[in-house]
This record gives C-alpha cells, sequence and structure tokens, in this order.
C-alpha cells in the first residue's frame, strides 16, 4: 500500500484557481491550433504514429502544441497546490477559451444557445466546488482499488478506441476524444502523485517510480488519440467529449484512490450531480455552437466518401 498525502495547503486557494484557469487558456488555445492543422492531414493517418511525424513539420500544429504543453505544466503546478477533484472542473472551461479563439476564424456571434452554453459550463463547475467543498485526507489506498479504478479508465478508453474502429472515419472523432479525455484524467491523477513522490525524496525518486514514465505514456498515446480525434472531422465533433471526459475521470481517480473527499450529505450530492451534469450539457452545447471552427474540408470529404462505393467505411488492412 501506498499512502497519498495531500499536496498544498488550505491557505492558498487561490493560487489553485489562478494556475488552473491559465492551463485552461492554454490547453483551448493549443486544441484550435491543432485541429485547424490536424484537419489537412492525410486521413490515412488516423491512428497511427506517422500522424505526428506529419504534423511536425507543420508551423502551426507546433505553435499549438507548445501552448497545450505549457497549459498541463500549470495545470501540474494547480495540482500540485490543490485537489485533483478542484482543478479538473476548472480545466473544463478550455471550451471557454477555445471559443473565444475560435471565434476569430468565423464571423459568429455568441447568442443565446453560446451564453447558455457558457452559464451552464461555468456555472456547474462553481456549484460543484461550493456544494463538494473537495478537501485532501490523509488516505492508504489498497492496491486492489488503486488498481481497478485505474484498469477501469483505461479499459475504457480502450473500449472506446475499439468501437471507433469499426465505424466510418466522420463518426469516429467523439469516441477517439473521450478515449483521449480518459486518459488524460488518468495523467492528472499520476501528475499529482508524482508531485507528492518529488516532495517526499526529490528528482532521483521521481526517476525511480513507475508513475513518470506512465505519464509519458499516457501523453503519447492520448496525443495520437486527439490529434486522429481532430483529423477525423470538425472540433465540434471531438472537443465536447474530450473535455467533459477528462475532468469526469480525474474526479474519480481524485476520489477513488488519491484521498481526495467531498461532502456526501444529500444537499451537497444534489449539488454536486446538478453541477456536473450542467458541466457535461454546457460542454455539449458550446462544442455544437457555430462559433467552433466547420471543419468544412472533412465535411466535403465526408460527402465524397459517402458517395464513395462502401459508404464511406474504413479501408481494410
Amino acid at each position: 500500500m501506498r499512502t497519498y498525502r495531500p499536496v498544498g495547503g488550505k491557505g492558498r486557494p487561490v493560487a489553485v484557481y489562478v494556475y488552473g484557469l491559465v492551463a485552461a487558456c492554454f490547453l483551448g488555445l493549443g486544441f484550435v491550433l491543432q485541429q485547424d492543422a490536424a484537419a489537412r492531414a492525410p486521413t490515412a493517418d488516423v491512428l497511427s504514429f506517422r500522424l505526428l511525424l506529419d504534423l511536425v513539420r507543420v508551423p502551426r500544429w507546433l505553435l499549438g502544441i507548445a501552448s497545450m504543453v505549457v497549459g498541463q505544466l500549470t495545470s501540474a503546478f494547480a495540482l500540485m497546490k490543490g485537489h485533483l477533484s478542484t482543478v479538473e472542473p476548472l480545466l473544463a472551461t478550455n471550451l471557454l477559451f477555445a471559443m473565444l479563439f475560435a471565434r476569430r476564424l468565423s464571423s459568429q456571434r455568441l447568442g443565446w444557445s453560446g451564453w447558455a452554453g457558457v452559464v451552464l459550463l461555468s456555472g456547474g463547475v462553481t456549484a460543484f466546488i461550493v456544494a463538494g467543498r473537495p478537501e485532501g485526507t490523509e488516505y492508504q489506498a489498497g492496491a486492489l482499488r488503486h488498481w481497478l479504478v485505474f484498469g477501469t479508465l483505461a479499459g475504457i478508453a480502450v473500449v472506446l478506441v475499439l468501437i471507433a474502429r469499426h465505424l466510418e472515419l466522420f463518426k469516429e472523432p467523439p469516441l477517439l476524444a473521450a478515449a483521449a479525455g480518459a486518459l488524460y484524467g488518468l495523467q492528472d491523477a499520476l501528475t499529482r502523485v508524482v508531485g507528492d513522490i518529488y516532495s517526499a525524496s526529490g528528482l532521483v525518486g521521481v526517476l525511480l517510480s513507475w508513475q513518470g514514465y506512465t505519464i509519458v505514456g499516457l501523453a503519447v498515446v492520448g496525443l495520437v488519440l486527439v490529434q486522429s480525434a481532430f483529423e477525423g472531422g470538425p472540433l465540434r465533433m471531438s472537443l465536447p467529449s474530450l473535455t467533459a471526459a477528462e475532468p469526469l475521470a480525474g474526479i474519480a481517480c481524485g476520489i477513488g484512490f488519491l484521498g481526495d473527499s467531498i461532502r456526501l450529505t444529500p444537499g451537497a450530492l444534489a449539488g454536486e450531480v446538478i453541477g456536473l451534469l450542467a458541466v457535461v450539457v454546457g460542454v455539449f452545447i458550446l462544442g455544437r455552437h457555430p462559433v467552433l471552427p466547420s471543419g468544412k474540408q472533412h465535411e466535403s470529404e465526408a460527402g465524397d466518401a459517402a458517395d464513395a462505393p462502401g459508404g464511406g467505411q474504413r479501408e481494410a488492412g
């Protein structure tokens, strides 16, 4: 058994919110730039590491990756100072920033549906944090519980990818993005664990732990899934699933084996459930808003594929 101690103190909540929102801003910008570049990549490279080799030659994609890396590093600072169940809902606001940046690529106004999505997403995050009041506790996570949560989320990601492989190319993005979101939630959880290890044993302890290497593996696989989702269709098909899946997976890890606790009174539970539902609904409303890039190139390709023999099915082999 390993004891996971809460990191950060109650006296620094403002820093957690600042880091979380700054991370969401950089992540939103990174996703918009990456999707704009991935939409032009060869469709034959979907779910292949060749896709990354193609995209690495595109300056806009590299800028998007740099922005995402800054966002992930900033989120790591937030995770070191706060609790996973607090930081994850804050990271879900990356969709708001994605819409702000994507608006420059379209000439759309938010309208009533856009503002409704903004209110639901931001209000849901606030409701969950206020109702749940996430806190860290001294908690011993048994190996069985640890691997049960970890294995369940990883298994869900694998199942989503396998299902996507049997669908038409242009129906894959939501499933691939959700799978990436589950892996990113695991990555966030392990980032907090690595922060604990670093505090206790320094860099040597991190280099000798399996968690650090697993973070790298999850990041690479998640990146391939995200770029494949971005390549397969417009941003509105993938970003909502990604944005909704990551916080749900992260909160599951936080409560499941990292020692995060939330209030469980009937009133608190009602507020937490309503908050999370509002976040998910808001994410999907915003994800379908015209402000996000429409991916017209892929929509035309999808129409051509549907008219072609085989109805757009993936080629065997």
